[in-house]
């Protein structure tokens, strides 16, 4: 690199080249037009930065992206046990058995509503929506529409399927009726000859009422996307898979199946005749059953925290998973990442 004293001997030998020759050293000209440049690199300079200012000011701003209409507001979670995730810890609201593992936490974990609200419980059937819960006469739930206000952006809901059963138990109260049967006839179907076409008219009543349940939280909160979850898949299409779990004839095993499928049938006509989507968790939880060898749904002795007949938390975030994933469907939340499950 040339030194400063180096330089300075150029500069005076440039001038005295230029003393002896009578000629000013020529500034730099353009290649094509042997003109001097003069300020033009200044020039171009200044150009090229004018172009680059207009292109940024005409490129558009890194949009933030739009949170999902489902999470604007509050999120409410209603229902009955398999709402409630009812025995996996860790549990609260008493006798409600209320899970913070259940589907519905799922889903506000992933889409961080503004607020969340769960008011699912335990034995809850329809009348629970708009009634005072109890058990022997002592109250554990408020009626849990009350949870659903003007604000709320979305509603879930798995309800109906306790209102097959005289008691609060429900299906599990008709797969014990179904077990006190067995011995009566071992290689016939004892529990479909009992109630012939009973459940199937309960079933016929709880629509109206799981209908009027809709309409009303419509009419609390008329900007809310409602979705109605269905029940998992509790038994194996294959009945013999379940000799020997649990305590029914295979005659029994496969009518309580079908008569899960008139429950889901008859929520899912409901929920879209009133405004609702219908998330399909029977499909889900398909060959996780309490029969399976890889269990989502426990059988009548739990081998994981959960009541009987009910899923576990692997059923419960399956759950969670085809809410988020119908949500998805339908705009209202960001596409999961293909499951590994």
């Amino acid at each position: 690199m040339p030194t400063a004293a180096s330089k300075r001997t150029q500069l005076r030998t440039g001038k005295r080249l230029g003393e002896r020759t009578g000629k000013r050293l020529a500034k730099p000209t353009g290649k094509r037009t042997g003109k001097p440049l003069g300020n033009r690199p200044l020039a171009l300079a200044g150009c090229a930065l004018l172009s680059t200012t207009v292109a940024l000011a005409a490129t558009p701003a890194q949009a933030t992206p739009a949170r999902p209409a489902a999470a604007t507001g509050t999120f409410v979670a209603l229902g009955d046990s398999y709402a409630a995730g009812a025995g996996i810890p860790a549990l609260s609201a008493g006798l409600c058995l209320r899970s913070d593992h259940n589907y519905a936490h799922r889903v506000a974990e992933k889409l961080a509503p503004a607020a969340y609200r769960d008011v699912t419980c335990a034995a809850a059937k329809t009348g629970a929506l708009t009634a005072r819960q109890t058990d022997a006469g002592i109250p554990v739930n408020g009626p849990q529409l009350d949870a659903v206000t003007p604000d709320t952006s979305l509603v879930t809901l798995t309800i109906g399927g306790n209102d097959i059963g005289v008691t609060d138990l429900g299906f599990v109260d008709v797969v014990a009726v179904c077990t006190a049967l067995a011995p009566t006839n071992p290689l016939g179907a004892p529990c479909r000859d009992h109630y012939g076409d009973g459940l199937a008219k309960r079933l016929d009543a709880t629509a109206p009422r799981l209908a009027d349940g809709l309409r009303r939280i419509h009419a609390k909160a008329p900007g809310a996307r409602v979705l109605v979850v269905g029940y998992p898949a509790i038994l194996p299409a294959d009945p013999v898979k379940c000799l020997g779990k649990v305590p029914v004839t295979v005659g029994d095993t496969a009518y309580l199946r079908s008569v899960l499928g008139q429950v889901n049938s008859m929520v899912a006509r409901t929920a879209a005749a009133n405004g609702a989507t219908y998330v399909d968790a029977f499909k889900a939880t398909e060959g996780h059953d309490s029969c399976s060898s890889d269990r989502w749904i426990e059988g009548l002795l739990p081998l994981a925290p959960a009541v009987p007949l009910h899923p576990n938390a692997r059923g419960e975030q399956a759950m969670g998973d085809a809410v988020l994933d119908t949500l998805s469907a339908l705009g209202d939340a960001p596409r999961r990442a293909a499951s590994t499950r």
